[in-house]
């Protein structure tokens, strides 16, 4: 088979090859996106980098992606790089909460941080991974920041104890003792009387 010139002759070219792991393709705004079964990645991704008429040698980056309305919350996605192609490929697939996605550390070295910080941020598993653990957050961390259902505020804020002469954790404080709360007026917080205000005299 002669080189891959546009990326529809690459899709098909990987469609064919890989007709049992790609769900499908779809290329839009000249970029090609791969969604895989989930137990196929290190066999879609091992192929792409060795392929000839592939060569996605570089790994760019892993992240994830959280729809917490679905069963399978998490997009976890892979972008690929191909110097000999010149062109980019993305490589997607789904995972729930409570099911790991197989690590791709050995086909990709450079994924081991890279999955490190979507399992800080996101609480995906990647089995097999050689030290899964939190990269950005500290030690004792509780919660997954980049998930949409994650507060604003967090658990927890720090600070420097002067008396304990270290920085101690404490559960999040959200001062309001300035504020007037009046849930029953839509004037919420002001003192004086205002026309529409449901519960003037």
């Amino acid at each position: 088979m002669s080189k891959p010139d546009t990326l529809s002759e690459l899709a098909a070219h990987i469609s064919d090859a890989l007709s049992e792991d790609v769900r499908e393709h779809v290329i839009a705004h000249d970029e090609l996106t791969l969604h895989i079964h989930r137990d196929r990645v290190v066999k879609v991704l091992t192929f792409l980098r060795d392929d000839p008429h592939c060569r996605f040698t570089t790994l760019i980056d892993v992240c994830a992606v959280d729809w917490p309305s679905r069963s399978d919350r998490f997009d976890v996605v892979y972008h690929l790089l191909s110097m000999h192609q010149n062109t980019r490929i993305r490589v997607m697939l789904t995972a729930a909460e409570d099911t790991s996605v197989d690590s791709v550390v050995e086909v990709y070295p450079a994924a081991n941080w890279f999955e490190r910080e979507a399992f800080d941020m996101y609480g995906v598993i990647f089995n097999g991974h050689p030290d899964l653990r939190r990269i950005l957050t500290d030690y004792g961390f509780e919660g997954f920041p980049l998930r949409k259902d994650f507060p604003l505020t967090g658990f927890v804020e720090t600070r420097y104890d002067e008396a304990q002469k270290r920085v101690v954790y404490e559960p999040v404080k959200l001062v309001q003792e300035y504020r007037d709360f009046d849930f029953l007026s839509p004037w919420e917080g002001a003192k004086l009387v205002l026309p529409g205000d449901e519960k003037a005299q």
